[in-house]
């Protein structure tokens, strides 16, 4: 196997690695929606207040995920 062919192989390995470690944070989010607002007001104030910075983060989490996604296709 070439030099070449062998980097290319473990870029593959690696951004598959990377891409089920976003997938694996985004369905952490994901379920946290599912799981809905305690009934308590207090705890349920707390959580609408994450709820923006949850779906900033899921946003960041899904763009990364779409950029690795292409180069993987690119690589293949």
């Amino acid at each position: 196997m070439s030099n070449s062919s062998l980097d290319n192989q473990q870029e593959i390995a690696r951004l598959v690695q990377e891409r089920d470690k976003l997938r694996a944070k985004l369905a952490a989010i994901e379920e946290d929606y599912r799981k809905g607002l305690a009934p308590d007001s207090e705890d349920r104030a707390i959580e609408l207040e994450n709820a923006d910075v949850l779906e900033g983060i899921a946003k960041a989490l899904a763009d990364e995920l779409d950029m690795i996604e292409d180069q993987l296709a690119r690589l293949k």
